[in-house]
């Protein structure tokens, strides 16, 4: 026992006496990488089935939605168990912190199950309400069948993934995300070409990696290198406890889910038509979220500074943390957007060149939002700010700003009004407003913990 509390007690002085920028550093380089390869075999599935046709090309975005969900999931009672986790550890209440990472992860479980059988059961009316064309449905239904089989081995993973970063141990969380991504992108080609399974083939790759992340992320808390323990005996019989995990976990639930319901607005919208819009909006989903993934990868290493020093009273390092990272972030995205907008074209060539339209409707989706990806950096950190110092209300209303409140309406609007043009100018769009909206949020925390500095 007195080995975990020093333990615990270094952990605490590392995030509260570091200095920021080599704290959050070290905290988001194996955060940025554990998302930029989960983006990457994200990103080499698409690649991989985009060989087998335009029509398996849009599967791939007709079945990320239905990922997005369990991922709303996931990230929801993970952000929520890792936020509370993080200032419990800061007031240094163990105990508290055990019993809510337990709560979490076993809750985990429990939907992933929920969302396996009730998925399974109506996959055919689930692709179809997802925004499969007749055409991509039976892609659609042969993929998502084993996405739904791993749903609870899924959501588990991301919420271990949370409370080990929650903790500041995001090397350990890095391993198994990087690892099942790695294994994921060397078994796609495999699995669809050389065993002959097609886009089942991708789905069974997807499967296999994740069991494997999960696997090598559950050992990080049998064999003790985390410092909250997962016991069955510390699930709390409080349904105040639940409350708290999926209140502070509403932000990061609102923003997945509200990116499930956007994107089937948007296949919906772009089977007007055809394959070759849903395909190429498809394939630019899926390089945004590679290149937005660095920003919330430093974003979460932030946010168990943020968590911690909040926790602990040190509200000159929390201001410190979000300039810092704000400012990283904005070099970051600003590179991207202009690598973005000059390769635009050579990019959409690489993942499916045989299709002239997906190439066309694809660059200059690309090349739009290229011009909103300097602003992302405010959006992130303000939505992650807000939701690790437990204002979950202000953070669950900017989580739904983007994909939302925003996205939903624009698309409607402008798909009515100037058609495909329309469906590709949405999202940077609703980034804008987005960054406006969350401007006010992030002043009035200044004034806030300035007043608190003041009263300590």
């Amino acid at each position: 026992m007195g080995i975990m509390v020093n333990n615990s007690q270094i952990q605490f002085l590392k995030m509260t006496e570091t200095p920021i920028p080599k704290l959050v550093s070290s905290l988001a380089v194996p955060t940025i990488i554990s998302m930029l390869t989960s983006s990457i075999y994200n990103m080499a599935d698409t690649f991989f089935v985009a060989k087998l046709g335009t029509s398996a090309a849009g599967a791939v975005g007709i079945v990320f939605s239905l990922m997005a969900v369990i991922q709303a999931v996931g990230f929801g009672l993970g952000m929520g168990s890792g936020s509370n986790i993080s200032r419990l550890l800061g007031q240094q209440k163990n105990k508290d912190a055990d019993m809510i990472a337990s709560t979490g992860f076993f809750s985990a479980i429990t939907f992933g199950l929920i969302l396996t059988i009730t998925g399974t059961i109506f996959i055919n009316i689930l692709m179809r309400n997802l925004g499969a064309t007749e055409t991509i449905l039976p892609y659609a239904r042969d993929y998502a069948k084993y996405i739904l089989f791993g749903a609870p081995i899924m959501c588990a993973s991301f919420v271990m993934n949370n409370i080990l970063r929650s903790e500041g141990k995001a090397a350990l969380s890095m391993v198994g995300i990087t690892f099942g991504g790695i294994l994921n992108i060397v078994l796609d080609p495999i699995f669809i070409f050389v065993f002959k399974l097609g886009i089942s083939g991708a789905a069974i790759a997807t499967l296999l990696s994740q069991c494997v992340s999960f696997s090598l992320l559950l050992s990080c808390f049998i064999k003790g290198k985390s410092t909250t323990k997962l016991r069955v005996k510390n699930i709390s019989k409080k349904i105040g406890t639940y409350f708290l995990i999926i209140k502070t976990g509403l932000p990061s639930l609102c923003r997945q889910a509200l990116a499930s319901i956007a994107t089937i607005v948007l296949n919906v919208n772009a089977a007007f038509y055809g394959d070759s819009a849903v395909a190429a909006m498809s394939i630019v989903g899926r390089i945004f979220m590679f290149t937005m993934s660095a920003m919330i990868g430093l974003g979460q290493g932030f946010q168990p500074v943020v968590g911690y020093n909040y926790g602990a009273r040190k509200y000159d390092r929390v201001k410190e943390a979000i300039f810092f990272t704000g400012k990283v972030g904005t070099f970051v995205m600003t590179s991207f957007a202009v690598l973005g907008f000059i390769f635009a074209e050579n990019i959409m060539e690489f993942f499916r060149k045989e299709d002239m339209a997906v190439i066309a409707i694809g660059t200059f989706a690309i090349r739009a939002q290229c011009l909103a990806l300097p602003i992302h950096p405010m959006i992130v950190v303000s939505n992650m700010t807000l939701q690790m110092v437990g204002k979950s209300w202000q953070g669950t209303f900017l989580s739904a700003a983007r994909q939302g409140i925003f996205f939903i309406p624009v698309i409607l609007i402008l798909s009515q009004t100037i058609g495909l043009t329309g469906i590709q100018i949405t999202q940077p769009i609703a980034d804008v407003l987005n960054a406006l909206c969350s401007i006010p949020f992030m002043v009035a925390f200044f004034k806030e913990i300035t007043a608190k500095k003041t009263k300590f």
